[in-house]
């Protein structure tokens, strides 16, 4: 998942050192024993085949402490499995720094598989505020925001200003325009990410929080999802596919492919990332110029998107930790920060970068995608995440599948939550 993941699947984005950047005295200091020297970063696939050739920049300023680029699969689940088996290696483990989905942060650290990082080393409170919170668990910074990302709703401009309908605000307005509007211009209605991978964990999520419900409280202890809002939130869903006006197609998508179906012109409405909108807006697409973005709608105005993105985070058995924290420094400055967005098209987690009007008008979905991060909300928060993880795509596939009623899906979600949340 592109969160980043967009991205998990979200890149690393490395540019040429400036070169007083290591003059400065940004890494002074220890992270403890191990000092400075080479290092191996792992992080998911790398999509568009930038990211090797800014690594080279930082390794031509730094020859000690060079650094080696372990792409990982595209799959945030993929993802999450090859990291783990590494981590739980703690005498061969050979990652030393992770751009890990920032859902991962609480169970990593739980685990004891990533170290505490001294917070006075990172420029905090220049992020996005939400940001910082999904670096942190039990009171203490186990990792660094690096990418940030919310879901929006991209929509055909085109489409809509020839029917005179404006974008939607609330669930019965994507619906009516889903149902009516699509099939008059030959298109599918709506779609999100609802193949049974990390992806429909969001996609679920930001549904019930949209209509007000949540899923999980205090960090993973308390299970929350037995409510009138998660059962209307799960029945947006079903009752998109019961009806059509989400296709059966959606059922197998991931973010690439409901992308690539928005891009080749087969839908009206699509739930994605930031990234999604950059490449279906850029020159050669056959919908450029015709994509717009608008936060996500909820039952009686714009809903709540899944906070989603990266954070960077040092592994207990890195070789050389100091390093390791320098080079998130470098990651995480504002130089740095604004290529992330100019090259990688990725959200910066730098808040001052969603202001500059050059910035805007390269990117115009910046102020709604500030709007959507700051109102964002973490995904269930909780050491054993990949398991709850695992019980809301179960549930919500049988659910999506005709399976289970709504009122069915959320009592099962709160059984099966509550054995995970006992473990």
């Amino acid at each position: 998942m592109r969160c980043t993941h967009a991205a998990g699947r979200v890149l690393l984005v490395l540019v040429v050192l400036l070169t007083g950047y290591a003059a400065s005295g940004v890494g002074a200091g220890t992270a403890g024993a191990g000092g400075r020297g080479p290092l191996t970063l792992a992080t998911a696939g790398d999509l568009t085949g930038y990211l090797r050739p800014l690594l080279e920049g930082w390794n031509r300023a730094h020859p000690a402490e060079r650094v080696t680029l372990v792409e990982l699969p595209d799959s945030a689940d993929e993802t999450h499995a090859q990291m783990s088996t590494d981590l739980r290696d703690s005498d061969r483990g050979r990652f030393d720094v992770l751009n890990i989905d920032v859902n991962w942060t609480t169970q990593f650290a739980a685990a004891g598989w990533i170290r505490p990082l001294p917070g006075d080393r990172f420029p905090l409170r220049s992020f996005l505020p939400p940001v910082v919170g999904t670096a942190t668990y039990d009171g203490r910074l186990y990792a660094v925001p690096y990418v940030t990302n919310a879901g929006l709703l991209l929509y055909r401009k085109d489409v809509l200003a020839e029917e005179g309908v404006p974008p939607p605000r609330t669930w019965a307005e994507l619906e009516h325009a889903a149902k009516t509007v699509a099939p008059r211009h030959g298109l599918d209605g709506y779609a999100g990410q609802l193949l049974p991978y990390e992806g429909l964990t969001v996609n679920a999520a930001e549904a019930v929080y949209s209509a007000g419900g949540t899923i999980l409280g205090d960090e993973g202890a308390r299970v929350t999802v037995d409510s009138a809002a998660a059962r209307e939130g799960i029945g947006f869903l079903v009752r998109g596919v019961r009806e059509g006006w989400i296709p059966q197609e959606a059922l197998t998508y991931k973010e690439e492919e409901s992308k690539q179906a928005f891009q080749d012109g087969h839908l009206l409405f699509l739930r994605n990332w930031p990234y999604a909108y950059a490449v279906s807006s850029a020159q050669g697409s056959p919908v450029a110029g015709e994509v717009g973005a608008v936060p996500l709608p909820g039952p009686d105005g714009p809903g709540t998107s899944v906070l989603g993105g990266s954070n960077l985070a040092v592994t207990s058995h890195a070789r050389h930790p100091e390093s390791a924290v320098r080079l998130i420094q470098y990651l995480t400055s504002e130089p740095v920060q604004r290529q992330v967005l100019t090259r990688g098209a990725l959200p910066p987690v730098r808040a001052s970068l969603y202001e500059e009007p050059e910035l805007i008008r390269r990117f115009p979905y910046l102020p709604t995608l500030r709007e959507a991060v700051l109102t964002a909300e973490p995904r269930p928060k909780s050491p054993n995440y990949d398991q709850v993880s695992l019980v809301v795509q179960a549930v919500v596939q049988d659910a999506l599948a005709g399976r289970l009623t709504p009122a069915e899906a959320v009592r099962r979600l709160a059984r099966e939550l509550t054995a995970v949340s006992s473990r």
